[in-house]
């Protein structure tokens, strides 16, 4: 049974995700404010954060912030609008994926689950019989989940891990953004592209020694991204 920690200052939106979500099998700890989840976060273990954006107070992009620094939660951010610049800078924040309101309980639902997976285990098992992998300066070990550069341990949210699993799966094959957003999202058509590219910044900024001239994760214009080849 997992556990999630709601953030939603409407109490009636909040009554009723939480609600939905216990009839689906979850613990779910609700709060109204940001300031409130932190505090919550420090006393109680959570599986996932469900948080809204739009917060009195301490609004939801510093909540994203401030949990990211407290480690590796996996969030899915609630946005009143498909709006280009409050998406972007959600995930530029650090959230995992997003909802847009009203929200579907069954469609946060799934989100909860497919992120839950990411956190479960990397179903492609590569590499030599430890798992383990030497790109340059980056060791992946694919059994322990684990990556680490210049011997030095790289902390890896549980969606930017499975992105840089999946494309060093292949080096050197293009993935488009699409194939990304299915195998590590769970996407399917017409999934949001943004999403992914958030999350190759995030990753790039922590494995790359100029995420602005980047070795391990390239671009190909026009198609997607590659891993190296080294």
């Amino acid at each position: 049974m997992s556990q999630v920690l709601l953030i939603e200052d409407h109490q009636t939106v909040r009554d009723g995700l939480q609600l939905a979500l216990t009839r689906q099998g979850h613990t779910v700890h609700a709060v109204g404010t940001g300031e409130q989840g932190l505090d919550r976060l420090r006393t109680t273990p959570s599986d996932v954060v469900v948080l809204d954006l739009m917060l009195p107070g301490m609004d939801g992009f510093e909540v994203c912030r401030r949990i990211r620094q407290l480690g590796d939660l996996p969030i899915i951010m609630l946005t009143a609008r498909n709006d280009d610049m409050d998406v972007v800078a959600g995930l530029e924040a650090g959230a995992d994926d997003y909802v847009v309101k009203p929200v579907q309980a069954r469609v946060l639902e799934a989100r909860i689950r497919a992120v839950l997976r990411r956190t479960g285990g990397d179903p492609r098992r590569g590499g030599d019989r430890a798992g383990r992998e030497q790109h340059g300066a980056l060791t992946i070990d694919r059994a322990a989940l684990v990556v680490s550069k210049d011997g030095t341990p790289v902390s890896l949210a549980p969606t930017e891990l499975r992105l840089l699993l999946e494309l060093s799966h292949t080096p050197g094959q293009v993935l488009s953004r699409q194939q990304l957003l299915e195998a590590v999202w769970e996407h399917g058509y017409l999934g949001d592209s943004r999403l992914v590219d958030a999350c190759v910044q995030r990753v790039r900024a922590k494995i790359e020694a100029d995420s602005s001239a980047p070795v391990y994760i390239q671009t190909v214009r026009g198609f997607g991204y590659r891993f190296g080849p080294l």
